[in-house]
């Protein structure tokens, strides 16, 4: 088995670096990395500007935008030596006038943006005591956040092109925001929608409320008269039904809430408009404080938040083993009740 290894890469050691670089620029950062230790032909061919090119973003603008903040990045020899500098920084680059994020993703060489607030439309009422601000907010990486402050309602719409973003890439679009006061919308469940253009435009009902848990609460009630008057247990929901079982917000790293709004694949063929929304409908009252911090749009296979997910599946299993055992309950009252 060992003769058969060394024979093929003895193989492949024969080809033109140039070819070899070209195999490698469809590999991952991570696996030229890897490869660059194995012979020292390999070694050549991985730190070649030909590979790293292929894992920097295509545009060149923003790389430019990129290094007249940071100037330290403009002393990366090579393209290899760029690339290190921005991914293994971890560092979010605030680009576009402030108005988005980027980062590139240090595993994959996969680009993530985040859409600031101000870079999206928000639609919501504005009088004297129902209006949109601007703030700083802890933990955010924009300067400025969007405070939706005593609303009923609200809209948020956002685009992203395609040939910004990683070719060949399942991408996920996810809400990033905060909310003070009681949430109002628990009978209205936002509409989040995600769609390319000329592709088919999806939408899916959640509850943007991070708190929200399904409570069952029991109170006694009697009926009848005279002799004949019972007192039984009733099952009486104080979360709304509309909500129930819905997707609900996360807590992230930074502290901030995220929901997913929904996926789609980029295959970088041509450039498309991304659409992103957020629709709420009008609530039961006006929610205190909304605070946006905007739209991250992030790979998905490099998502990390799938135990979040099970997390809150776990929640939703076990308040509906208690709805259950509430309803054999309920059940249990009705039959003496017939007694």
């Amino acid at each position: 088995m060992a003769a058969k290894k060394s024979k093929r890469l003895g193989e492949l050691e024969e080809l033109p670096e140039a070819c070899i670089a070209t195999i490698l620029s469809h590999t991952s950062p991570a696996d030229a990395c890897r490869l660059s230790v194995v012979s020292k032909t390999l070694h050549s061919a991985s730190d070649s500007d030909d590979v790293w090119n292929y894992f920097l973003p295509s545009d060149s603008n923003l790389i430019n935008s990129i290094i007249s903040q940071y100037p330290s990045l403009a002393n990366a020899s090579t393209k290899k030596a760029m690339f290190l500098a921005l991914a293994l920084s971890d560092r979010r680059f605030i680009v576009d006038d402030g108005k988005k994020s980027f980062q590139l993703l240090k595993e994959s060489g996969k680009i993530c943006y985040m859409l600031s607030a101000r870079s999206l439309t928000i639609d919501c009422e504005s009088s004297a005591s129902h209006k949109k601000m601007w703030i700083s907010k802890p933990n955010s990486r924009f300067p400025e956040v969007a405070e939706l402050c005593n609303v009923s309602r609200f809209e948020i719409h956002g685009t992203i092109n395609t040939l910004s973003l990683s070719p060949n890439t399942q991408y996920a679009a996810y809400l990033v925001f905060k909310m003070n006061g009681a949430y109002v919308f628990k009978n209205e469940p936002a509409k989040l929608s995600v769609s390319v253009e000329g592709g088919r435009y999806k939408t899916k009902s959640v509850c943007l409320d991070p708190h929200f848990r399904y409570v069952n609460h029991h109170r006694h009630v009697s009926g009848g008269y005279g002799r004949r008057r019972q007192t039984h247990c009733k099952c009486i929901p104080l979360s709304p039904p509309e909500v129930v079982g819905l997707q609900r917000p996360c807590v992230r790293s930074d502290r901030w809430f995220e929901i997913e709004m929904g996926i789609f694949f980029n295959s970088n063929l041509e450039n498309k408009e991304v659409r992103m929304s957020v629709i709420q409908k009008k609530g039961d009252g006006k929610m205190e404080s909304f605070f946006l911090e905007g739209i991250e749009v992030r790979p998905k296979d490099d998502d990390d938040d799938d135990d979040d997910d099970d997390d809150d599946d776990d929640d939703n299993d076990g308040d509906d083993d208690d709805d259950d055992d509430d309803d054999e309950d309920d059940d249990d009252d009705d039959d003496d009740d017939m007694d």
